[in-house]
């Protein structure tokens, strides 16, 4: 199922037959450094891959999506809307991860302004988050380019994440 498409990309659900191309993205230790669980087996891919078959199971309109190029038709990454309760409070993550050899073209950049787009056009969502990693300045540099400023520090089982924030209609850095 189509999510949204931008000039260079296709977001969709993922589908069974993307468990070779996100086990091997998940599988890549050095761009999985920046999330606390690590790389990830097949077997754990194959847990996340059913888990967000039909978008997150308590909100079907959000989730992690396949990220395609649209000129090759090739896997390029997972993109999407994660929901969180982060300190009592209800909040939608902004999620991107674009395979290690297809980063520094911007792909990640306009699939997360596409995302935010998204949230706030079409599903009516009035604040985003990015949760990063404070040393990923991959990261923060896209959600700065989103009009995202961080907030505050979040510490809990995962380990510590910089909670970057913009409110819908808030405007972009120009």
């Amino acid at each position: 199922m189509l999510i949204l498409e931008t000039p260079r990309l296709v977001l969709r659900r993922l589908v069974p037959g993307d468990l070779d191309e996100l086990a091997a993205l998940y599988a890549d230790v050095e761009l999985r450094r920046y999330f606390p669980e690590g790389a990830l087996t097949r077997e754990e891919t194959l847990e996340e891959l059913e888990w967000f078959l039909d978008g997150h199971p308590d909100h079907p309109e959000l989730g992690l999506w396949a990220t395609i190029d649209r000129e090759t038709g090739a896997f390029v990454g997972r993109c999407g809307l994660l929901p969180w309760t982060i300190e009592g409070r209800d909040e939608v993550e902004i999620a991107y991860l674009i395979r290690r050899e297809r980063q520094g073209a911007g792909l990640a950049t306009e699939a997360a302004q596409a995302i935010l787009r998204h949230g706030v056009e079409h599903l009516g969502l009035r604040r985003l988050i990015c949760l990063i990693d404070p040393a990923n300045a991959a990261s923060v540099r896209v959600a700065e380019k989103l009009g995202m400023r961080v907030e505050r520090t979040v510490v809990d089982e995962h380990g510590t994440s910089s909670l970057y924030a913009v409110a819908a209609g808030a405007p972009a850095p120009g």
